[in-house]
Formats: C-alpha cells, sequence, structure tokens
C-alpha cells in the first residue's frame, strides 16, 4: 500500500501503459526524421537532449515508461560521453577508435529496413480487408477522409506544444472542480458522435485552459486510442492533427 492509495478516487494518479505504442528505436528515428538529420552521421548531443524531453514529457503525464526507454537514454548519455573525450595525441595512429555512434547507427538502420518491410507488407492487398470473394454486389461507399496514421510521438509533440500554450495558474487557488479521466472520456466520445466526423486535435482543448485539464484531457485520448474507438490521423504528413470515431 503506497500514500496514493489515500487520495480521493478523482486525485488517484493515472498510468497509461506504452505496450501498444512504438519503443526508443522509434522515437529516435521521429527525432533524426523531424530534425531532417542523416541518420549514420546523427549529432548526438541535439538526439539526447530532446530524446529526454520526450521522457519528460512522458513523466508529466505519468505514462508507464518501459525499461528500454531507461537503456536507452543510458546509452544516449553514454555516447555523448565518449564523444566529449578529446582526440588521441599526435602521431598515435595505430587503429582510429571506432566512432561510439556506430553500433547505434547499426541498430536503427537494421530496426528502419524491418520496419519499412512491415509497413509494406501491410499495404499490400489482404483477403476479406482489400481482396473479396465474389458474394453480393459491393455497396457503394461515400469518399472518406485521407488517412495518414499519428504515432505516439507526433501526438507527445502537439501535447509539448499545448503546454505551451496552456493558461498560467493562480498559486492561490485552493478549489479545482474536480476533473476526472472517466468524466473526459466521456465528453470526448459525446463530442465526436454529435459531428459524425472528425475533428481537430487542438479543438478538444479550448483556449486558456488549466495544465491539470490539458494533462487529463490527453491521457483521456490516449486511452480511447487504446480501447480502439478512436482513430488518430492526417490529411498528410505533419498536417493537422485529426480525430475520428471508430
Amino acid at each position: 500500500m503506497t500514500a496514493n492509495d489515500f487520495l480521493p478516487e478523482e486525485e488517484q494518479p493515472y498510468t497509461v501503459r506504452l505496450e501498444g505504442f512504438e519503443g526508443p528505436l522509434d522515437l529516435l528515428l521521429h527525432l533524426i526524421k523531424k530534425n531532417k538529420l542523416n541518420i549514420a552521421d546523427i549529432p548526438i548531443a541535439l538526439i539526447t537532449e530532446q530524446y529526454l524531453d520526450y521522457l519528460k514529457l512522458m513523466k508529466v503525464l505519468n505514462l508507464d515508461v518501459a525499461g528500454e526507454y531507461l537503456l536507452m537514454a543510458a546509452t544516449l548519455l553514454h555516447i555523448k560521453s565518449r564523444m566529449l573525450i578529446p582526440a588521441s595525441a599526435e602521431g598515435e595512429e595505430e587503429e582510429a577508435e571506432a566512432d561510439p555512434r556506430a553500433e547505434l547507427v547499426r541498430r536503427l538502420l537494421e530496426y528502419q529496413k524491418y520496419k519499412e518491410a512491415a509497413l509494406e507488407l501491410e499495404g499490400r492487398p489482404q483477403l476479406d480487408r482489400d481482396v473479396f470473394v465474389r458474394s453480393a454486389p459491393p455497396e457503394k461507399e461515400e469518399p472518406g477522409e485521407e488517412k495518414v496514421e499519428v504515432g505516439l510521438f507526433e501526438l507527445l509533440e502537439a501535447f509539448r506544444k499545448l503546454l505551451e500554450r496552456a493558461a498560467v495558474e493562480n498559486v492561490h487557488e485552493v478549489a479545482l472542480e474536480p476533473v476526472t479521466l472517466e468524466k473526459k472520456v466521456q465528453e470526448i466520445l459525446a463530442l465526436l458522435q454529435n459531428d459524425k466526423r472528425s475533428r481537430a486535435f487542438h479543438t478538444f482543448f479550448p483556449e486558456g485552459v488549466s495544465r491539470r485539464v490539458i494533462v487529463v484531457t490527453f491521457l483521456a485520448i490516449l486511452e480511447l486510442v487504446k480501447m480502439k474507438a478512436v482513430r488518430i490521423f492526417q490529411a498528410a504528413p505533419f498536417e493537422t492533427i485529426r480525430i475520428s470515431p471508430v
């Protein structure tokens, strides 16, 4: 039993597990793509700083960060410290020390290769999904929105921007309106059911709301994704993130 067990239900910390989302190599690939970097020549100081920033965001959300994320953070810090060591003294050309980033680059390239292969296989027609045995005439479908799936790290980036514009809370405020995860989940579902179509991600976070409301709303969206009740997508890469009911 911990001290948290004695908190009121609406004050209990809520943990979201990341098992259904991406791993640390996905985060590194996301940062490399976001910064338009050469994967074979990673500026390790920049990537390490941004990687640790994402871990801080996960901590703010009380996300259950797997040990592999922390192991990768330690690996990045180790590589960074090795790269800060001055080069060998003059004349010592015995065996140039291997680039500390080499093993990480190898893992990233290998992971990227398998990930692209998996996406290519996923894009192939599948029986009963894209290819159907002749039975009844196919029904006409209304044209839908173009959808590019959005990953966890794109969501975290959008969340970071929301926190930056969050209203400054008054420190003397004592009574807070209870904001529970369950209530937010129901509110989001109601908004989506009323609209019948997708809504822009930022519309769930009105101007002037507190940091607390932003965090709970974001957690509610993650929970709905895990429940497969909503789908998060973009019309094209780097376009507005949208949410639609499933």
